[in-house]
């Protein structure tokens, strides 16, 4: 994963930690103080919530402690691997778009982040300037051409 991706995952750990399980056990012992616990939707509500925070916390947890941590600034060359930024070229329509790539629990479309386990992300992978790259997409085949690849920060 990239520096981006685990200061990100890092930061949610922290918020779970300090502030949503602190959170959570306040209000499981609030709803204990309302009576029986059978019937009790608050107290239900908390402990399901715990449950979730906990098991995320367990995830980002075992993630961070084996993620291998990738800074694109350190990255020289001119191949395509995780932290690159690519602007690739539609053959067909022209169009151009840029795409940071990035490890599957940093990928966000929207925010030009795609993972390297997509279909686009599984295509550029180890191609470089110039190359041709035919993509299987829902819509069908796209072939884009890789205009530029950067090794920068990734926001």
């Amino acid at each position: 994963m990239t520096v981006y991706g685990y200061d990100r995952l890092t930061a949610e750990l922290k918020d779970l930690i300090s502030n949503q399980r602190p959170a959570v056990i306040a209000a499981i012992e609030e709803a204990r103080g309302h009576g029986d616990l059978k019937e009790n939707a608050e107290y239900h509500a908390a402990k399901e919530k715990q449950g979730f925070i906990e098991g995320r916390i367990a995830e980002l947890d075992s993630k961070l402690s084996r993620a291998e941590v990738i800074d694109p600034l350190k990255i020289n060359g001119s191949k395509i691997v995780l932290g690159a930024t690519i602007t690739l070229v539609d053959v067909d329509t022209d169009k151009t778009v840029t795409y940071a790539l990035v490890g599957p629990d940093e990928a966000d479309l929207e925010a030009g982040r795609i993972s390297t386990t997509s279909p686009v992300g599984r295509a550029l992978l180890g191609k470089t300037t110039g190359d041709e790259v035919t993509v299987q997409a829902p819509s069908g085949k796209r072939v884009y051409e890789v205009e530029k690849v950067e090794y920068k920060p990734i926001a």
